[in-house]
């Protein structure tokens, strides 16, 4: 089982643990790859979310092969089989230990803020996490949440090996797992984007819950009302020259303007960055639509999220979809391959706009993108084009100056200085939100 990212897996684990929704369970992420996906799981089932901080405890010459773990209460779980055939020696184990010690101590702070932890006395608690690869920091985490009161302790992940499901059965009450392949070296190997995870969205998200707690289900996990980063959104379901795609649009009133988002390849309309910026804009008053160019059976063949032309003829249909139910001007956000769907798109709208035969686009904003795969419209766009790119995305960076030599029409290329392509360092996805609102505010209010 393949999946787009940890919303995605979020949301197809949620589904497998709508049966606990009876029992009012706390949900639990680990921080911090495990949040994104417990948060979906929460929603889901509209319930409290919050993290159980843990540490792996590395080896020091082999920081991804863990002896061990820590957690909060004093939690000290330790492999001594890996200990010992590490053949370090307890000086320099227990410096390590010292040094995650400090960390577990910032990393509650920094996540929580001033809430206080989520009572467990008595509660149901489902411990989530983006995947399994030894089992020593989820058995910890079983251990945390039981001295902290848990009535059952539930684990549930997307993917982990047996062996490790198997030992973690002893330590959980119950554990739901969706795939467990036996052909297993990494979970990162079976997400088709496994970037990290800030601490920012971590805090972003810990917080959103904690304004909503008892969000409803009845959107399900896949989007709808409640999705991450995006509030008062409504599940559509995208007409793109008779192919159905799934959406989450937001079109107030009010708005002056609305964006279409085209995802990059490996992700999809539950990204975190996007919905990121999505919201940023909403909170300029433009509305918004986020939606998957692709089928999950289009995205299972890793060639379609590489075929710009098919991409793009999508999101021109979509477009002409859009316009059938708003008149005020449309703008497209494209990030990786999506930016070359975009502004691919966007030439095609243009040429059909020009004989009355579709509707043109305001403006385009090109995050991390790669507006080279669209070499052959470029020339044809007239949208005023911003193009952003990471200061440290060296390849990118140069690619963006090449293609923005063959654009004629207004445009302008910004560099984030340290940002990589993620835009992941603290306060650089801000800067993409700050750059594209001031765009969009100026070119679609024309």
């Amino acid at each position: 089982m393949q999946f787009t990212d940890r919303a995605d897996a979020g949301a197809r684990l949620a589904e497998a643990l709508r049966h606990l929704a009876p029992e009012r369970p706390v949900v639990l992420g680990l921080p911090r790859g495990g949040v994104p996906v417990a948060f979906q799981v929460a929603r889901a089932l509209g319930a409290p979310l919050d993290v159980v901080v843990v540490r792996k405890l590395g080896v020091p010459y082999h920081r991804e092969l863990g002896f061990g773990a820590i957690g909060e209460g004093g939690v000290r779980v330790i492999s001594e089989d890996i200990v010992r055939s590490s053949r370090v020696g307890q000086q320099d184990l227990a410096a390590v230990e010292r040094a995650e010690e400090a960390e577990l101590a910032r990393q509650a702070a920094r996540f929580r803020g001033d809430r206080p932890r989520v009572d467990l006395a008595g509660r149901t608690v489902i411990l989530v996490d983006d995947g399994i690869a030894t089992g020593s920091t989820a058995a910890a985490a079983c251990e945390v949440v039981r001295a902290q009161g848990a009535g059952r302790v539930v684990l549930a992940v997307p993917v982990a090996p047996p062996d490790a499901i198997a030992w973690l059965a002893t330590e959980a009450d119950e554990v739901v797992c969706l795939s467990t392949p036996r052909a297993f070296r990494a979970v990162g190997e079976w997400y088709a984007d496994f970037s990290q995870t800030p601490d920012e969205e971590v805090v972003d998200l810990l917080a959103r819950a904690a304004a909503a707690p008892s969000q409803s289900s009845a959107s399900g996990p896949s989007g709808g009302p409640s999705g991450p980063g995006v509030s008062g959104s409504t599940a559509v379901e995208v007409d793109a020259g008779g192919t159905a795609l799934a959406g989450d649009l937001i079109l107030p009133e009010t708005a002056g303007a609305v964006v279409m988002f085209a995802h990059g390849s490996g992700s999809s309309r539950h990204s975190p960055r996007n919905r990121a910026v999505a919201a940023d804009l909403n909170r300029a008053g433009l509305g918004t639509l986020l939606f998957d160019l692709l089928t999950p059976a289009e995205e299972a063949d890793r060639a379609n999220v590489f075929d710009i032309e098919t991409l793009a003829a999508r999101l021109a249909d979509a477009t002409r979809w859009l316009r059938r139910r708003t008149s005020v001007p449309i703008g497209y956000f494209g990030a990786s391959t999506g930016a070359a769907a975009a502004l691919w798109a966007a030439a095609d709208l243009a040429a059909a706009a020009g004989t009355g035969d579709g509707p043109d686009v305001g403006a385009v904003v090109s995050r991390g993108g790669r507006p080279d795969l669209a070499a052959p419209r470029l020339a044809g766009v007239r949208a005023p084009t911003l193009l952003i790119v990471g200061g440290r995305d060296t390849t990118v960076l140069e690619l963006n100056g090449q293609a923005q030599r063959e654009l004629r029409c207004e445009n302008r290329l910004e560099v984030i200085p340290g940002a990589t392509h993620l835009f992941e360092e603290p306060g650089a996805l801000d800067e993409v939100a700050d750059l594209a609102r001031s765009w969009f505010s100026e070119y679609l209010s024309r």
